[in-house]
C-alpha cells in the first residue's frame, strides 16, 4: 500500500514538474523587444498587440525599445534568451530578409537562430515628394530628377533597409541614378523632405500619410501590387508605368527551441487581437495591412522573401560598414 502510494505521489510531482516551465512563464511578464525607438510603425503595431495580447495570455505584455544597429542589437539578446515565452521580439522583415546580404558578420542567422510565431502585419512604401520637387505626378518629378541629376536624391530611415532598396529598384527602372541618402529614422527624413533639403522619400506610409493629408508633401504612388486602402486615391507604381513592386512584413519572433505548445498559444494570441476591429482600423490607419499567418507560414513567407532580395541587393553594389 505503502509503495502504490509513493508511486502515485512521485507521478504526481513529476506531473506537476513536466508543467511547470508553461505555468512560470504563464506568471511573468512577457517582454516584447522592438529594435527601433518609440513613435515608429513597428513600435505602434507592436503596443497595439500587446494590449490585446494581456488579455489573451492573461499576462504583462509590455514592449521594451532597444533601438540600434537597425534592430540587429534587439535580435541578438533574443538569441540568447531563454525558450520560455517571456522574451519575444516584433521585428520589421528587413532585419530577417536584407541584412543576411549585407553583413558578412550578422551575428545571427534568421533560418535557425529564432522562433517564428506569427506574421503580424504587410506592407507597401510610398513614394513622396516634398516642395523641393515640382508639382506633378511621379512621372513629372522623376523626368525633373532625370534632368537634375545633382538633384536626384531620396530619402529614407537607413541605409540597407528595404525602402533603400525599393529606391533603388525604381531609380534602375526609370534609368535614373537617384542619390539614396539615409537617415536615423522616419521622422527626421520626413522633416527634411518637408523642409525642401531632398525632393523626395521612400519609406512606409505611416511616416508620410500626417504629412500628405496635411498638404506639407505629397504621396506619389505606392509600391505594392495593390493600392493602399489608406490611400485609394495614390496609384502604385506600376499603375504610374513603373515596373517595380515592393512589400515587407511585421512579424513575432521567439528565441530558439520554444515548444510547439507556447507557440501556438502565443500566436493564437496575435491571431484574436488581429481580428479585433479596432486593432485593424489602427493598423490601416498607419497605411499598413493586418494580417496573421501562423509559425510555418510566417517562416515560408520570410524565406520567399529573403530570396527575392538577393538580386537587387547584390546589383546595388552597397556594403554594409558594419
Amino acid at each position: 500500500m505503502k509503495r502504490r502510494q509513493f508511486a502515485a505521489q512521485s507521478a504526481a510531482v513529476l506531473a506537476v514538474a513536466a508543467a511547470a516551465p508553461l505555468v512560470f512563464a504563464q506568471d511573468r511578464t512577457v517582454r516584447i523587444l522592438v529594435g527601433f525607438p518609440p513613435g515608429g510603425s513597428v513600435d505602434v503595431v507592436a503596443r497595439v498587440l500587446a494590449e490585446k495580447m494581456r488579455v489573451s495570455l492573461g499576462q504583462n505584455v509590455i514592449i521594451d525599445n532597444k533601438p540600434g544597429a537597425a534592430g540587429r542589437l534587439a535580435l541578438g539578446e533574443l538569441k540568447r534568451a531563454a525558450p520560455d515565452g517571456n522574451t519575444l521580439a516584433f521585428s520589421p522583415s528587413g532585419a530577417m530578409v536584407i541584412h543576411p546580404w549585407l553583413y558578412p558578420n550578422l551575428g545571427y542567422d534568421p533560418a535557425k537562430d529564432f522562433t517564428p510565431i506569427a506574421l503580424g502585419s504587410t506592407f507597401d512604401f510610398a513614394v513622396t515628394a516634398g516642395p523641393g520637387a515640382p508639382a506633378g505626378d511621379l512621372k513629372t518629378v522623376l523626368a525633373w530628377m532625370k534632368a537634375n541629376p545633382a538633384k536626384a536624391n531620396y530619402a529614407t530611415s537607413g541605409a540597407g533597409t528595404v525602402p533603400h532598396f525599393a529606391g533603388q529598384l525604381i531609380a534602375q527602372a526609370i534609368g535614373v541614378p537617384m542619390t539614396h541618402v539615409a537617415y536615423r529614422g522616419g521622422a527626421p527624413a520626413a522633416q527634411d523632405l518637408i523642409g525642401g533639403q531632398v525632393p523626395l522619400m521612400v519609406d512606409t506610409a505611416s511616416e508620410t500619410i500626417e504629412h500628405h493629408r496635411a498638404g506639407k508633401v505629397r504621396i506619389l504612388a505606392v509600391t505594392g501590387e495593390q493600392r493602399s486602402r489608406a490611400l485609394p486615391e495614390v496609384p502604385t507604381l506600376k499603375e504610374a508605368g513603373i515596373n517595380v513592386a515592393a512589400d515587407a512584413f511585421f512579424g513575432l519572433y521567439g528565441p530558439p527551441g520554444m515548444s510547439p505548445e507556447l507557440v501556438a498559444r502565443i500566436d493564437k494570441a496575435v491571431a484574436d487581437a488581429l481580428r479585433m476591429p479596432d486593432v485593424q482600423e489602427k493598423i490601416y490607419s498607419l497605411g499598413l495591412v493586418p494580417a496573421h499567418a501562423g509559425p510555418v507560414e510566417l517562416a515560408a513567407i520570410q524565406a520567399a522573401h529573403l530570396k527575392r532580395w538577393e538580386m537587387p541587393i547584390k546589383n546595388s553594389g552597397f556594403k554594409a560598414e558594419s
